[in-house]
């Protein structure tokens, strides 16, 4: 079986010489780009905003133990069943056995990345349940047995006349290329999975320590129907969504709508704190809440790469991402993909098997300038880097920086290099793709620019001005 790092390099080539696929995402952020600022501009001080924001964040992830003890006390207070799972085995077997017990034979699933995460669906269908994804991107990707591309836009990566393929495909219904007429679609389809349906899971983009309440954020009201129509509901959600106080979501809410899909406010914000109560006309009979560490406080422990659970999956780092633009969400053979992903898959997953995200990137600085929680993104890639080489040292690598070492400390050295380096761009050919490894040829796609023929140093010493030249 192939490494997830050869994997990656084999769809970025192929993905990168793709123009249409590049065409298509580039046009759509760049549309993106466009409302994003819009809605940005609205804001009194956006930078005011994001400072706020990474603060809330910080307060609660330094205080996270008192936070989740305040949620899950007010949570159980009302009724609600809150579980702890260490790990994404765990959380599988938490979520399955209540699926069992519930004689559930249908699943119905709105967006939650957590499930991708611990990959839920495929436990569940190997117990025998049906699962069907109630939001629209998610259900076609489903449809297609693919992953979502995209943390917020799972299916922007296909065309109207693919979707519609599709749906002839799986559904047998597919009138037009319309998107109206597609949704409609889609839409009499869920419909009836909502009524037939079991038990729903939703995932959760904040959840509120001061009042227990789990926060979801929607534009299509599938997660709404997810959570009222089944008489179970099971909401997964990692340790690091929580908030200290209600009027958080003040903050939070219209800034995820602004970075996250350029609107001043999502469709449906709903807020869920525990199962039906007397009275009530609808909602859930029981209410399970799965809370996620799956090496979440190992990252927690990091004290210089904690900001990384700072995190809203906003995905705004991947829409300015020049390498995301370019190669694409599957490339990266991972949940979360673009820079937070590079950053924080290999410290879920696994430092020296994922280390070649963190080399996914030109370290342009756009990611960060991006993050509306300020996440220091492009030095944490850096920092996965050197922790890599540092735990695991490649021994020819070693080898090269002690030579490089004291080159690049001897001026005399340097100089010398710098001679040898003209003779020695003759050999060019060699490097070419000619002798060596074509698929690893630097100059292959691109040109090796002549050395100059004088440094800057020798340039100087010839100048009139150059103290040496003057009587």
């Amino acid at each position: 079986m192939s490494s997830a790092a050869t994997r990656f390099r084999e769809d970025a080539v192929r993905l990168t010489a793709d123009l249409r696929h590049r065409q298509l995402i580039q046009t759509a952020l760049s549309k993106y780009e466009v409302k994003r600022d819009e809605k940005k501009a609205l804001f009194q001080d956006w930078e005011g905003a994001r400072a706020l924001a990474a603060q809330i964040k910080r307060e609660a992830v330094a205080h996270l133990d008192t936070c989740l003890e305040q949620l899950t006390t007010r949570l159980e207070a009302r009724g609600a069943k809150v579980h702890w799972a260490s790990t994404g085995a765990q959380a599988r077997e938490i979520i399955v056995d209540i699926v069992r017990a519930k004689n559930a034979r249908m699943v119905v699933k709105s967006k939650a990345m957590t499930g991708e995460e611990i990959h839920l669906n495929e436990a569940l269908q190997e117990a025998g349940v049906e699962v069907v994804e109630s939001d629209l991107g998610e259900f076609i990707v489903q449809l297609r047995n693919e992953p979502p591309y995209h943390i917020v836009f799972p299916a922007m990566h296909l065309t109207r006349g693919e979707i519609r393929q599709v749906f002839q495909e799986k559904l047998h219904d597919a009138p037009s290329d319309n998107p109206e007429e597609l949704t409609m679609v889609a839409r009499r389809v869920l419909r009836q999975k909502y009524v037939q349906a079991d038990v729903g899971i939703t995932g959760a983009n904040f959840a509120v320590a001061e009042t227990g309440m789990i926060s979801i954020t929607e534009n299509e009201g599938n997660a709404r129907l997810t959570a009222a129509l089944p008489r179970t509901m099971i909401t997964l959600l990692g340790i690091e969504k929580v908030v200290p106080r209600l009027e958080d979501l003040a903050l939070f809410l219209p800034m995820l709508a602004t970075v996250g899909a350029g609107q001043l406010i999502s469709g449906y914000n709903t807020l869920y704190g525990g199962p039906r109560q007397p009275g009530e006309a609808d909602g859930p009979e029981e209410f399970h809440v799965v809370l996620l560490d799956n090496n979440r406080t190992a990252l927690l422990a990091n004290g210089e790469m904690r900001d990384a659970l700072h995190c809203i999956r906003c995905g705004s780092c991947l829409n300015v991402c020049p390498i995301y633009r370019n190669v694409g969400g599957h490339t990266y053979g991972t949940t979360y993909s673009g820079p937070i992903g590079a950053v924080i898959t290999p410290n879920l997953k696994g430092l020296q098997e994922w280390k070649h995200l963190s080399y996914a990137s030109s370290l342009c600085g756009a990611c960060t300038e991006a993050c509306p929680v300020k996440i220091d993104l492009h030095h944490h890639l850096l920092r996965n880097r050197r922790n890599s080489a540092a735990a695991k040292p490649v021994w020819w690598q070693r080898i090269a920086f002690k030579l490089f070492s004291p080159v690049a400390g001897s001026r005399t050295l340097w100089s010398l290099v710098t001679k040898l380096g003209r003779m020695g761009q003759r050999l060019h050919p060699l490097v070419k793709g000619t002798r060596l490894d074509p698929a690893y040829a630097w100059t292959k796609t691109r040109e090796l620019p002549p050395i100059a023929s004088e440094t800057f140093r020798e340039w100087w010493r010839r100048r009139p001005s150059h103290p040496a030249n003057k009587n």
